[in-house]
């Protein structure tokens, strides 16, 4: 029975985060994404950008009768909750238009529903069992893990993005810094023949 709950326990912890995805935003585009949803279901959005230009976007939700809920201008990450007021269609946008030529990457994760009972037999009316309230324990724990282990993912491969983009930039000053050795050590050879052709040809001159 403990097996049992257990694997109830670990396929509810994926049933519950919903969706997450990371998608390339490029520039001067937009793209939005739509979730049809019941009326008093309560949604939650968290984005962050892991790379590109300033790390930051437009973002705005919009519920189906187009009224704005969220409207945020440059944004390098936040996160929003809303329950919704009506049912259909709502909208979340994130906005690259305003960078003229650095595209971005976006992680979006989008949560939307009350947490069901790890098992049918919790209810609100009857007390935990010992087995009960180790199962809520263990399901907070890795809520918590989940949610840790994702937060290091996103800054792991935001921290990498960085560093390949300073990797690139000290090859390229560090091939511009050998050429310009090169260029400055063959004019100094130059130089110096220069000085010795004159030499030679003055003393032709005075003999």
């Amino acid at each position: 029975m403990l097996y049992l709950g257990l694997s109830c326990l670990l396929l509810h912890v994926f049933v519950v985060f919903g969706t997450e995805l990371t998608f390339e935003l490029p520039d001067n585009d937009k793209q939005c994404f739509y979730e049809e949803l019941e009326k008093d279901v309560k949604f939650d959005i968290d984005f962050q950008v892991i790379s590109g230009g300033n790390y930051d976007v437009d973002c705005f939700v919009t519920d189906p009768q187009n009224n704005v809920l969220y409207n945020e201008k440059k944004k390098q990450y936040d996160s929003f909750s809303h329950t919704t007021a009506m049912k259909g269609v709502y909208k979340v946008c994130f906005s690259n238009e305003f960078s003229t030529f650095t595209h971005k990457i976006v992680y979006l994760e989008f949560r939307h529903g009350d947490e069901e009972p790890l098992l049918p037999s919790m209810t609100g009316t009857t007390a935990l069992t010992q087995l009960e309230s180790t199962c809520v324990s263990i399901h907070e724990i890795l809520k918590v893990v989940a949610e840790s282990q994702t937060w290091y993912r996103l800054r792991e491969a935001q921290d990498r993005t960085k560093a390949e983009h300073l990797l690139e930039r000290v090859t390229y000053w560090s091939v511009g810094e050998t050429v310009l050795l090169f260029v400055i050590g063959i004019g100094q050879v130059m130089l110096l023949r220069s000085f010795f052709s004159d030499k030679k040809g003055s003393v032709a001159a005075m003999t």
